[in-house]
């Protein structure tokens, strides 16, 4: 049971559930401060002796005669900088005078079953009031009668603590938010590594791992989307800790803009977490009786190593933020023209595709670029939103129903947030294209982006979209979004209030999502942003699944959804078979190796099944019917990564288990071959250790204690002594021998165990 316990006569709130616990308090300047954050407490009266002060040289002191009392050593919630704190602060508020230094004390609190919604935010949500408790703080600054409200939700299920912080204005004065983050926490030490996810456009998500020094070490964006170069994450492990064992400390943003996430070590070796919106270019205006909230932070404890984080984040984002019908349901298995005709298409080839992809099982067909105004190439008609009666002579509306008159679900793109300068929308709104008066713009993919903190532009977009999809057969929306925010500037807010552009911007967006999904509830939206430039759990509240990354190669993508899974569920990974020479890297990879990535996420295709051999057609009908038989396990199954490919010059291994644990599918694989290799095996993991496992692929019976104590033996290995020499020379690109192999292993419960 998750619960909130408050000592009075201490002011210390103690919020638990049977496995973690997060204890701060009420100081004696009113501020809060951070007591502990880990694994469990017994609950005791005080937990007072936790805070420790003492007398320093060089520091300032909050009273008179008092050589104890510095905020410079004090562990705290949501520090203030200039008041005998030196470090970076959670917030900074400027008033009329031009100060910016506050004095926010607490005033009340309330503790209540269940987590309010965040207005206009993307947020986890309860169902049922018994599944979380939540704690908000009341702090006030008496002087500009500015409240704060510090939000604390902890879950029964899982071992999170969610933060968000509000400012209300109830004095008479405006005064302007420089900087107001998520979450803070001061942890005791800085013995960490910092976990990362860094990338760049096709190589996404990559993990980056660095030793905490002195000084701050952060990750952050600027971008106007939390960007594909650092993702609004975090970790802090400790040196020992594992995948599998040891302290670990996540922080998750649930947020698509501009973001930073830092660690600050002071001279004390103490660490500071912050998380929340970018500072750099934001400011808001809080003018009186208006309040800015902030988004949520996502704080996991796993004591279990990072396969304990992540699978709290995992279990938390599929229920509690994921919404609507596809929350838990099956996610369908597509297959996209994109790659396969890029712009060049008209009706009847996409139906011959379509045909073809219902014979060999595909569910959904998604028509991808091209379909809409005079988009013939990327120069044009973005912000058009009607079909292109030249090569579909019926419209999205009629090749949507011829569509499903095959059989299949039809699937759509469109790039809501981008304008070409060549459409008919820029010729009569040109106006709405983001650009600072009287200065060039800049331009990317030649294309511009639109004023989306401007409602007008969110409304008229809204309004095409809506007519599209209200006279079509559409069940599934691809989102993209190519090019992000420069010469940023809203045309529609004033001069005092262009510190606000950004996140207006991304409300905007959110916006749009939400009036969709509420006018079409049933569509199943995968976002995308030029792959995986905007892959966060902000998406994730209003689209279920995300395009990981443009880059489709097998190999690159081992690592892309590796590092992907340290967050995201494998049901938010869009993760497809495409075809070879990649169009990425020109790596020639088997239909087969290529599958054996591609399962463990959101499945699908993205080819022309009229050009694959006969061979590989069999094959694609094979892999079809072998996902749809263990979908529900590669979807909603516990993840567990087995071998990491950042450190094994790119072989890796990971698995899934259902959550009866009666069936567990693992995946090997191998990049590179070697001359005479070693016998190796891979431990298992989340099986029955009683349980009797059946493996069809080495036709052998194990135990699950074995598997995880043992481990599986594996075999694949190429070493050409047993082959003759014309199949070991013959030139076979995109074979299963040699580099690029893979080996799945699908363990099936026979018996239980004595």
């Amino acid at each position: 049971m998750a619960e909130i316990i408050y000592n009075t006569s201490t002011r210390e709130f103690h919020l638990c559930n049977q496995r973690i616990s997060y204890i701060l308090s009420v100081l004696e300047n009113g501020q809060l401060g951070q007591l502990y954050f880990g694994k469990k407490l017994t609950h005791r009266d005080s937990f007072a002796h936790f805070i420790q002060m003492r007398t320093q040289s060089h520091t300032a002191y909050v009273y008179e005669n008092d050589f104890l009392f510095s905020l410079d050593t004090i562990r705290q919630e949501y520090p203030s900088y200039g008041t005998t704190d030196f470090r970076e602060p959670a917030y900074q508020i400027e008033q009329g005078n031009g100060s910016r230094i506050t004095g926010f004390a607490y005033k009340s609190h309330e503790i209540y079953s269940g987590k309010k919604k965040l207005n206009g935010l993307p947020a986890v949500y309860t169902e049922d009031d018994q599944e979380a408790v939540t704690l908000d703080v009341i702090l006030e600054d008496p002087l500009i009668q500015v409240q704060l409200i510090l939000s604390y939700t902890i879950f029964e299920d899982y071992d999170v603590v969610c933060r968000n912080a509000k400012f209300v204005n109830h004095g008479c004065r405006t005064v302007k938010l420089n900087r107001a983050m998520s979450l803070s926490i001061d942890l005791y030490d800085d013995d960490f590594e910092m976990i990362q996810l860094d990338g760049a456009w096709s190589r996404e998500r990559h993990i980056v791992r660095r030793k905490l020094v002195g000084g701050i070490q952060s990750v952050s964006s600027a971008r106007g989307a939390s960007s594909m170069d650092h993702n609004p994450f975090i970790a802090l492990k400790r040196p020992w800790a594992t995948e599998q064992s040891g302290e670990v400390y996540g922080f998750c943003l649930i947020y698509s803009g501009n973001f930073l996430a830092q660690v600050e070590v002071d001279r004390y070796e103490t660490a500071r977490v912050m998380m929340g919106i970018n500072p750099f270019e934001f400011s808001w205006m809080l003018e009186t009786g208006e309040e800015f909230q902030t988004p949520e932070g996502v704080m996991v404890y796993s004591c279990e190593g990072l396969n304990g984080m992540s699978q709290n984040f995992h279990g938390l984002f599929t229920k509690r933020l994921v919404r609507g019908p596809w929350r838990e349901k099956e996610r369908p298995i597509l297959l996209n023209n994109w790659e396969a005709t890029f712009f060049k298409f008209d009706e009847k080839k996409i139906l011959d595709i379509a045909e073809k992809a219902r014979h060999l099982g595909a569910e959904l067909f998604v028509l991808d670029d091209g379909w809409f105004g005079k988009r013939d190439d990327a120069g044009s008609s973005l912000g058009d939103w009607y079909s292109d009666l030249n090569k579909l002579p019926d419209g999205v509306e009629g090749l949507s129903k011829k569509i499903a008159e095959l059989g299949l679900e039809f699937g759509l793109w469109f790039e809501p947030e981008m304008i070409n300068k060549n459409s008919e929308l820029y010729q009569n709104h040109g106006e709405w294209v983001i650009r600072v008066p009287e200065r060039p713009m800049s331009q990317g993919r030649n294309q511009y982006v639109l004023d989306f903190s401007n409602p007008e532009v969110v409304d008229h977009i809204y309004n095409m979209m809506h007519k599209v999809l209200s006279n079509s057969k559409i069940s599934y929306i691809k989102w993209d979004m190519n090019r992000n925010i420069t010469e940023a500037y809203g045309a529609t807010l004033g001069a005092e209030k262009q510190g606000e552009f950004f996140h207006r911007y991304i409300l905007g967006v959110y916006d749009l999502y939400e009036k969709l999904i509420q006018s079409f509830p049933d569509i199943l939206f995968e976002s995308c942003a030029s792959g995986g430039g905007r892959f966060d759990a902000g998406m994730l509240y209003y689209a279920p699944q995300c395009w990981a990354s443009d880059d489709t190669d097998a190999v690159e993508r081992i690592k892309i959804q590796y590092g992907t899974s340290m967050v995201y569920p494998l049901s938010s990974i869009g993760a497809h078979v495409s075809a070879v020479p990649n169009h990425q890297v020109k790596r020639m990879t088997s239909i087969g190796f290529r599958a054996n990535v591609a399962f463990f996420g959101a499945f699908g295709y993205e080819l022309d099944p009229n050009q694959i051999t006969e061979a590989e057609q069999s094959a694609v009908m094979e892999q079809i019917q072998f996902y749809k038989k263990y979908r529900n396990v590669f979807q909603y199954g516990r993840f567990y990564r087995l071998k990491d490919p950042f450190e094994n010059q790119g072989d890796a291994a990971w698995m899934v288990v259902s959550e009866d644990r009666k069936t567990a599918i693992v995946s090997c694989y191998k990049v590179l071959a070697t001359p005479n290799p070693k016998l190796k095996k891979v431990l298992l993991r989340g099986l029955d250790p009683q349980m009797m496992y059946v493996c069809a692929e080495t036709g052998r019976s194990y135990y699950g204690d074995e598997l995880m104590n043992m481990g599986l033996l594996t075999d694949m290995e190429f070493t050409g002594s047993s082959v003759r020499k014309k199949e070991v020379t013959k030139k076979n690109s995109g074979s299963d021998m040699g580099d690029f192999t893979s080996q799945l292993y699908v363990l099936e419960c026979r018996a239980q165990g004595n």
